[in-house]
C-alpha cells in the first residue's frame, strides 16, 4: 500500500544516532531499499539460531548480480553480540553511501565500479540478549547456543571441533557464492586494526610471536589504510596503559592466538582478504556517543573501501573465448595453502601492492602461463590492472577443485621438523627455563 511505502521511505530518511533493535533495523533496510530499489539490493543471507533474518544490504550500480570486472566487497559487524558500536556505524554509513550518490564524485565512481555487500549484524540474538550497555563482556557475546561465532569457522592450523552454528554456515555459504575480494569484520573491546594469521604454527614463524600470511605486507597496508585515516586508532593508544599497537595495527596471532576465527577463514578458503576492526575499547557504549564513533570512522571506512581496487584482475579463457573457471592464479612467490582459482566467469582478482609481479596462470593438465606485470596503485582509479590469459590449445572446464577443511598447515610442520625445533620442544624448553628459574 501507498502509506506503508511512504512510511517506509520516511523511516530512509532519518536515521537517529541510538541503537536499533531488530525490527527497527529490518525496517530501516527495507526503507532504504524502497527509496533506492535501482542502486541497492536487499536479501537475507540465514536465519539466526531464534530465527531473525541475517540481512544483507548490497550496493552498487548493479547491486542484484555479479558483473565481470567488478569486485565485490562486504563488511560485517555485531560477530559479538555486545559489540555494538560497528552495528550503528553500518547503518550510518549505508545512509551516507545512497545519499551521496550522484551528488559526491568519489562516492558515485566508487558505487559504480564497486559492489559492497554490508551486513550490520551477524548475531541478532547475542544483540537482543544483552539489555543494558556495558563496557565489558556479556553472555551476549555468544550466540543462543551459547557459542562464540568467531571460534567457530574451520582451521587452517588444527582441528577446530566446535559445531558450526547456522549464523556461521549462512556466511560460509555467503563466501562460495559471490567473488568476495576484500573485507572487514567489526568488532569493540578495543581500538586496532587486526591481521592474518590469528592462528599459526613453526611454518607462519608463530614461534617468533608472529603468524605471517603469504601476504603480509597487504595486510599491514589494508591494516593502516584503516588505522591511519581513523581519528585516533593510528596513535596506536591501548585502551588501558599496559597494551599499544604501533601505528594502530597488529598481527592477530601477535596479539593473542585464536582458533576458528573469520578472518583467517575468508583469506585461506573465501579468497578475500579480511581484517578485523576493534572500533571503540567500550563494546557497548552509550547511544549518545555513536554519533561521535561514526564520524571518528567514516573516512577510514571509505578509504578502506578503495583498497579493493589495488592490484590486478583479468579474465582467463579458452581458445574460443570461453571463460575457464577454476583456472589457477597467482603471483608468484605467494602461492596460497589452497590456490586461488577463477570463479565460474573464468575471473580472478589478486590484491598486491605496487610493483613488478610475475603472474602464474595455471590450468590443470596444460602449461602455466606467465606474465610479468608493473602494477600502479590504481585505487583512485576505481580499477585494479588489467590482464587476461588466454590458453589457446584449452577447451574443456577444469574439474571443480574444493580445498578440504582439514588443517592445511600440519603436513608443512611435520616437513619442515628438521629445520625447525618443533612445538614440543619449544615447550620442554620453556618447562626446563622455568624450573632453572
Amino acid at each position: 500500500d501507498v502509506v506503508g511505502i511512504l512510511c517506509l521511505v520516511s523511516v530512509a530518511a532519518t536515521l537517529d544516532f541510538k541503537y536499533h533493535h531488530a525490527e527497527e533495523l529490518e525496517k530501516y533496510l527495507k526503507g532504504v531499499h524502497a527509496e533506492y530499489p535501482s542502486l541497492t539490493h536487499l536479501h537475507s543471507i540465514g536465519r539466526s539460531v531464534e530465527g531473525r533474518d541475517l540481512w544483507v544490504l548490497v550496493l552498487g550500480r548493479f547491486p542484484t548480480h555479479h558483473k565481470i570486472g567488478i569486485p565485490e566487497f562486504k563488511y560485517v559487524a555485531n560477530m559479538h553480540g555486545d559489540e555494538t558500536v560497528g552495528r550503528e556505524i553500518l547503518l550510518h554509513l549505508i545512509d551516507f553511501l545512497v545519499t551521496s550518490y550522484r551528488h559526491d564524485p568519489v562516492i558515485t565512481r566508487l558505487l559504480n565500479n564497486t559492489r559492497i555487500h554490508i551486513m550490520p549484524t551477524m548475531n541478532p540474538d547475542g544483540f537482543e540478549a544483552t539489555e543494558v550497555p556495558d563496557c565489558y563482556y556479556t553472555r551476549g557475546r555468544y550466540n543462543k547456543n551459547g557459542e562464540d561465532l568467531n571460534r567457530n569457522f574451520p582451521d587452517a592450523f588444527e582441528n577446530n571441533n566446535a559445531s558450526i552454528q547456522p549464523e556461521t554456515q549462512a556466511v560460509m555459504n555467503w563466501i562460495k557464492n559471490e567473488t568476495f575480494v576484500l573485507s572487514a569484520n567489526l568488532h569493540g573491546g578495543a581500538l586496532v586494526a587486526s591481521y592474518t594469521f590469528d592462528n599459526g604454527n613453526s611454518v607462519t614463524g608463530s614461534s617468533k610471536g608472529y603468524s605471517r600470511s603469504p601476504d603480509d605486507d597487504v595486510f599491514i597496508h589494508l591494516a593502516k589504510t584503516y588505522s591511519s585515516h581513523h581519528a585516533s586508532m593510528y596513535k596506536g593508544i591501548g585502551c588501558d596503559k599496559r597494551q599499544t599497537f604501533p601505528e594502530g595495527i597488529t598481527n592477530g596471532y601477535s596479539w593473542y592466538q585464536l582458533e576458528g576465527g573469520m578472518q583467517d577463514y575468508n583469506y585461506v578458503w573465501g579468497q578475500c582478504f579480511e581484517i578485523t576492526l576493534e572500533l571503540s575499547c567500550c563494546k557497548y557504549p552509550p547511544a549518545d556517543q555513536l554519533e561521535k564513533f561514526w564520524r571518528d570512522n567514516k573516512v577510514a571506512l571509505i578509504e578502506y573501501i578503495k583498497q579493493v581496487h589495488l592490484g590486478v584482475k583479468g579474465q582467463v579463457t579458452d581458445k574460443n573465448g570461453n571463460p575457464i573457471p577454476n583456472a589457477i592464479v597467482e603471483a608468484k612467490g605467494r602461492p596460497h595453502i589452497c590456490p586461488y582459482r577463477t570463479n565460474e566467469q573464468g575471473e580472478y582478482y589478486l590484491l598486491l601492492l605496487p610493483g613488478t609481479y610475475v603472474i602464474n596462470a595455471t590450468v590443470p593438465g596444460f602449461k602455466s602461463m606467465l606474465k610479468t606485470v608493473e602494477i600502479p596503485d590504481n585505487t583512485g582509479n576505481f580499477s585494479a590492472l588489467k590482464q587476461d590469459f588466454s590458453f589457446s590449445e584449452v577447451s574443456i572446464r577444469p574439474r571443480v577443485a574444493s580445498c578440504p577443511k582439514i588443517p592445511l598447515y600440519q603436513e608443512l610442520t611435520r616437513a619442515s621438523a628438521a629445520v625447525k625445533p618443533t612445538l614440543h620442544v619449544l615447550v620442554l624448553m620453556t618447562a626446563l627455563l622455568v624450573i632453572l628459574k
